[in-house]
């Protein structure tokens, strides 16, 4: 086939149903109205990427679910710059990460611009109050989709489901090695490697200009080294990242009181996008814009090359029985992990009947209502936290 293998015939993309622009497009969409954190923004791209538009095939949004949970740095970031590179390869997954990260990048800046000018987001709370109630139950639901959708009746994804569930509860984190591990076994399980053949390797190996000669080049050096370690190193999702930070940022170099890193994770929760742009939030309370962006750059820099230097690997072999069968069973253990993951937030976020209540109507609604946006869900409830969870502080 003039001189190309088999192999890279594979790895090729095929026609895309879509232009870049509309992937693009449907990215800022998500990063702008995309409430919930890593789990439910996994959720909201299966629901409409792989079942309402079907631009992206089972398949790859497995492998890229795999390889997001295998790479240390942001779940839903990864999962988006690799559904980018599906079909438009590295300008594909250049594109759709930033128009994915930049709308909660400047909301926060924005965010942060006020809690220095009017001091601490008491009205936040509140609006979390009823946001966070409602996440859940569009948590439950992307949740219960993708455990339909991938499990099936195979009984030891079963098990590496119900495992990967419990050990996340338990836990509290997501743990990089019970995804490997029910990929390795999987792979033994379904097909075992015959020695003595040959072998493959699948290891893998933005800004503007405003008041620069106000910057602190110092401190900016130490918040770039500082984010860059954490989003290089720190496996898990969304609030995984959290106790690795509050080491850093309040303990090690005293950047932050308790209080300002409490804000700042509260402000990550009830915006849209990747929950990590917290990071955006911290920079500008230590060093304003500039050190915004780059503790937002130098946090997802990292997952961008963790993300774009391995899936070159992952399309050309990832249609190998062995890769299909470690696929599968990261992938359950994954989905294991966002389903636990709806218990330990939801301990977090329901604390009185109110909030029982609302994730219950939320999951209601959505089950009964299919096409109903979930931002109007998220809006409703924030409006009910506003009212209710004042008069709830003051009783």
């Amino acid at each position: 086939m003039n001189g190309i293998t088999t192999n890279e015939v594979a790895s090729m993309p095929s026609p895309a149903r879509y232009t870049l622009w509309q992937l693009v497009r449907y990215a800022l969409s998500l990063g702008t109205w995309g409430f919930g954190g890593p789990v439910a923004l996994a959720g909201y791209m299966y629901r409409d990427l792989v079942e309402r538009r079907q631009w992206i095939s089972e398949s790859d949004y497995k492998e890229g679910l795999a390889l997001a949970q295998l790479m240390p740095g942001p779940l839903a970031a990864q999962l988006a710059i690799y559904l980018g590179y599906v079909h438009y390869r590295v300008l594909g997954a250049t594109l759709v990460g930033v128009a994915f990260v930049l709308p909660s990048f400047f909301m926060v800046v924005g965010l942060g611009a006020a809690y220095v000018a009017f001091g601490g987001i008491g009205w936040m709370q509140a609006v979390f109050y009823g946001v966070g109630a409602a996440v859940i139950g569009i948590i439950a639901i992307s949740a219960y989709k993708l455990t339909t959708r991938n499990i099936g009746k195979d009984k030891l994804l079963w098990a590496i489901y119900l495992s990967s569930a419990a050990v996340t509860v338990i836990t509290r984190e997501e743990v990089v090695w019970v995804f490997l591990g029910a990929g390795v076994l999987v792979w033994l399980w379904r097909a075992p490697p015959k020695f003595g053949g040959a072998r493959h390797s699948i290891a893998a190996p933005v800004a503007g200009w405003f008041a620069l000669s106000a910057i602190d080049w110092h401190k900016l050096g130490q918040i770039g080294a500082y984010f860059a370690y954490a989003g290089s190193f720190v496996f898990g999702s969304g609030l995984a990242i959290v106790p690795f930070l509050y080491g850093g940022v309040v303990k090690e170099y005293a950047w932050l009181t308790d209080r300002q890193f409490v804000d700042a994770v509260a402000v990550a929760m009830i915006t849209p996008g990747p929950v990590v742009i917290t990071t955006g939030f911290i920079g500008y309370l230590v060093a304003g814009f500039w050190g915004a962006v780059v503790a937002a750059g130098a946090t997802f820099v990292p997952c961008y090359l963790f993300t774009i230097l391995p899936a070159p690997y992952f399309k050309k072999y990832g249609k190998r029985p062995a890769i299909v069968a470690f696929v599968d069973g990261v992938t359950a253990a994954a989905i294991g992990a966002i389903t636990g993951a709806v218990i330990v937030i939801g301990q977090r976020s329901i604390t009185d009947r109110i909030t029982a209540a609302l994730a219950l109507v939320t999951v209601g609604v959505l089950w009964r209502f299919k096409k109903i946006p979930e931002p109007v869900l998220v809006l409703i409830a924030a409006l009910i936290g506003l009212v209710v969870h004042p008069l709830l502080i003051h009783r």
